[in-house]
């Protein structure tokens, strides 16, 4: 039961920071790292990010090379 609930809690966390990663390849912005203080937290957290870059890269070239999905013609 409680390996379950880590195992959700990561899943969380790693979706948690596509959604940031896709939030700075549209529009730009990105976190602040250079905020935290604690070089340990920083570096957590540049990790943390880069694994939602990780998976978003992934799900982008999924898409591009799959049938299901087309280049949206109004952009």
């Amino acid at each position: 039961m409680a390996l379950g609930r880590i195992v959700h809690y990561a899943v969380d966390a790693v979706l948690v920071s596509t959604v940031v990663a896709g939030i700075r390849r549209s529009s730009g912005f990105a976190v602040d790292t250079t905020l935290i203080s604690d070089p340990t937290m920083r570096s957590f957290a540049d990790r943390f990010l880069g694994v939602g870059e990780t998976i978003f890269d992934m799900a982008t070239a999924t898409s591009v090379n799959s049938d299901y999905f087309r280049k949206d013609s109004r952009r």
